[in-house]
């Protein structure tokens, strides 16, 4: 099997030659990756050549309407899932309120939508305010010392008026992976529909979300090396049931069904440069290969693996110091290559603090996960530390972590 070429990886991506950046080991991903090269590029041409209104008769405009297309084609090869079952817009937490909407108007007074508390509010919120119009909301509670979700405790919770099931493929702070397969298998059985939260997954590689049997996935495209949108993929059926959200007149144009506000131009013709990345990404380590689903794979293990070979030495660190509480599992199988802790000495913002004076990129906080905080008993004013890998994390890179830990500690 391949191994990653670290150093190819880094030259894709403009942030690692940026003075200003320097010396700087970043572990902030969770909150928002370095953008690839052929994002910026197809965002600069964009503005440079095609900004005006796409689609229109100019050649300059027709040219500006393929771009788009492209995106939302090349996308769903690399997600396995059709072109028009992919939608682009503004954040996750706005396609999930268009999509709240929509249910609003197929759900009736009495149905149940299933949340967890292990979710970033985007995908709790939006749905909890649904009682307001008389929709049941029953909750899903993680085990407040795993901090994991038991799907044996699913089958209680789904009853004849369940609609909607709600969670995530991986938590944004405790970092454990859902076996996201099998619950879109027992929610389809109970006749139950699947929302899947896959923000805190994409950046470690795009799903195959035909596999994987959602009818509703989301991720945002920001945190996986892209432009600042959210990416949400429903499936045919689903898209039918909800029907178009948009202007009535555009009812022939399915990219436009749940982005009402309208599509960003510029950023979705930019948004095919994350699947260039890929390709490259991919050509560069193997065979080239006009099979998309075997390309998609291969970069998807390309990143597990580069992750995986950096991600126990962190998890161990923070288990084994005397200082610090690891917040998730320790096990990195079962989770994605986000860190969060307690320290004893100082609180998370502190400790922060005192690692971004030692050139480390962190974050501190609740990370919109409040009410997961909330069950495991952390206070969400000051939340946790939180450290998250990519696959262009270098040894260098956690070697200064774990230094600048050892000199603060």
């Amino acid at each position: 099997m391949a191994t990653l070429d670290l150093e190819f990886v880094r030259s894709q991506f403009p942030a690692f030659d940026e003075p200003s950046l320097q010396e700087q080991a970043f572990f902030d991903n969770a909150g928002g990756a370095y953008a690839c090269l052929p994002v910026i590029v197809h965002l600069n041409r964009y503005y440079h050549q095609n900004k005006l209104q796409p689609y229109h008769l100019h050649p300059v405009s027709q040219d500006a309407g393929k771009q788009m297309d492209a995106s939302y084609d090349r996308l769903a090869g690399y997600l396995n899932v059709l072109p028009e079952e992919v939608h682009l817009g503004p954040s996750t937490s706005q396609n999930t309120y268009v999509l709240a909407q929509a249910f609003a108007k197929v759900l009736q007074a009495g149905d149940e939508i299933i949340v967890t508390n292990q979710d970033h509010e985007a995908n709790i919120g939006v749905w909890r305010r649904l009682v307001e119009q008389g929709i049941e909301i029953k909750e899903w509670r993680v085990d407040p010392i795993t901090a994991e979700l038991d799907p044996k405790q699913l089958e209680s919770l789904i009853g004849p008026r369940t609609k909607l099931l709600a969670f995530n493929h991986c938590s944004n702070v405790v970092a454990h992976i859902n076996p996201v397969k099998a619950i879109c298998e027992q929610a389809r059985q109970a006749g139950v529909w699947t929302v899947v939260d896959g923000v805190a997954m994409a950046g470690h590689g795009f799903a195959d979300v035909r596999a994987l049997g959602a009818d509703i996935y989301l991720f945002s495209l920001y945190k996986a090396f892209g432009p600042h949108l959210g990416a949400m993929v429903i499936r045919q059926a689903m898209a039918e049931v909800l029907g178009n959200q948009g202007h009535y007149f555009n009812q022939a144009y399915r990219h436009k069904w749940f982005v009402p506000a309208g599509p960003d131009h510029a950023q979705v013709a930019a948004a095919q440069g994350v699947v260039d990345y890929f390709d490259r990404l991919h050509d560069h380590h193997f065979e080239p290969s006009k099979d998309i689903s075997q390309r998609a794979e291969r970069v998807r293990k390309l990143l597990h693996d580069a992750e995986a070979a950096l991600l126990p030495q962190l998890l161990d660190y923070v288990s084994q110091h005397p200082k610090l509480t690891l917040v998730g599992p320790a096990d990195y199988q079962r989770r994605s290559a986000t860190v969060s802790l307690l320290a004893t000495e100082f609180s998370p913002q502190e400790l922060a603090a005192k690692l971004v004076k030692q050139g480390i990129i962190c974050a501190a906080g609740h990370f919109y996960a409040v009410r997961l905080l909330e069950a495991l008993g952390v206070d969400p004013e000051s939340g946790v530390l939180r450290f998250s890998l990519a696959h262009y994390t270098s040894q260098a890179d956690l070697d200064q972590l774990l230094d600048a830990l050892d000199r603060v500690l």
